[in-house]
């Protein structure tokens, strides 16, 4: 009757531990396969946001800039390809199509601060995203916004 006893009583006991096995890899396996699905879904989410494109309108007001430095479209958000017109007419306006979390940012530079004067603006969708004016030294600030597709 031992024997008997001790072999049911171990033959429950495999079983209980396949069955608890199994469930166990049942669990890994649909956490694995949840955790997959998030990052593929997360992915694809900042793909959208790095490759879509938006429009800005720089614009520069002002007296006695020599130069306007922007972010012109090209390049990417850590490194994004920045052009220079010289001696610009003012008043100065230019739109660019920009890439995801790239920032909008339009810089005038005086190299005689005295007498200079700034105001320079980034437009999107027709809202003014950022301003800024400055005299002499101040002046040089420029106008730097964070992405608009990433608020």
């Amino acid at each position: 009757m031992n024997r008997t006893i001790r072999a049911s009583v171990g033959a429950v006991a495999v079983a209980c531990l396949a069955f608890g096995l199994g469930a166990c890899s049942a669990a890994e396996r649909v956490d694995k396969a949840v955790n997959e699905e998030i990052d593929e879904a997360v992915g694809e989410e900042v793909d959208k946001v790095i490759n879509e494109t938006y429009e800005v309108t720089y614009e520069v007001t002002g007296k006695n800039i020599d130069s306007i430095d922007f972010h012109a479209g090209g390049g990417d958000a850590m490194n994004p390809k920045i052009e220079t017109v010289e001696k610009p007419t003012l008043p100065w306006k230019r739109t660019v199509t920009l890439r995801g979390i790239m920032p909008p940012v339009v810089t005038p530079i005086a190299v005689d601060p005295a007498g200079t004067e700034v105001n320079c603006k980034i437009i999107y969708k027709g809202d003014v995203i950022k301003e800024a004016s400055g005299e002499g030294l101040a002046a040089g600030g420029g106008c730097i916004a964070v992405s608009p597709i990433v608020k």
